[in-house]
């Protein structure tokens, strides 16, 4: 189905469930909280992703997505850890895990338009015009979600700043 070896499946079934955890994070919190319940949940289905890509990719791109999904999950999520940090830890690990939410849906939007419907898809070419823009749409959301993420984070720092002054 869809044209999917069964390890495409394991890969697809297992990074999916992080969707719907990021939505939610971002709908609640404006981020991806990694310290949380749905930021365990994100984590492990970003790494099963992450992990599996290198398996099932048939084009480079796909492994240099992975690898680079790898190492900003790796760091969004560990970077809390250093407190010789302060804030920036903070930034950092915000970026970071937005831009793993960006690596996932870029290629979850070009598979389901080359995809679906199974047979007929609704993208043939990787440079169809409805694909590239919906590429750029992505990208567009990251630009302003990642901006409206860092403006906030700063206003949140001067109004704790301005508490304990």
């Amino acid at each position: 189905m869809f044209g999917i070896s069964p390890l495409g499946w394991v890969h697809t079934l297992g990074s999916l469930p992080a969707i719907p955890f990021a939505i939610y994070m971002f709908a609640r919190h404006g981020r991806i909280v990694p310290r949380s319940l749905p930021g365990a949940f994100y984590f492990v289905a970003m790494l099963i992703g992450a992990l599996t890509v290198f398996l099932v990719a048939h084009q480079p791109i796909s492994n240099v997505i992975g690898a680079a999904t790898l190492v900003l999950l790796l760091v969004g999520f560990g970077i809390g850890w250093l407190p010789w940090l302060g804030r920036a830890a903070t930034y950092i690990e915000t970026i970071c895990l937005s831009l793993t939410a960006f690596l996932l849906m870029v290629p979850t939007v070009s598979e389901i338009l080359r995809r679906v419907p199974d047979g007929h898809p609704i993208v043939t070419d990787p440079k169809a015009p409805l694909l590239l823009g919906a590429q750029a749409t992505l990208l567009a959301m990251l630009i302003i979600g990642v901006t409206a993420q860092v403006i906030h984070l700063r206003r949140q720092g001067r109004a704790l700043r301005a508490q304990s002054a």
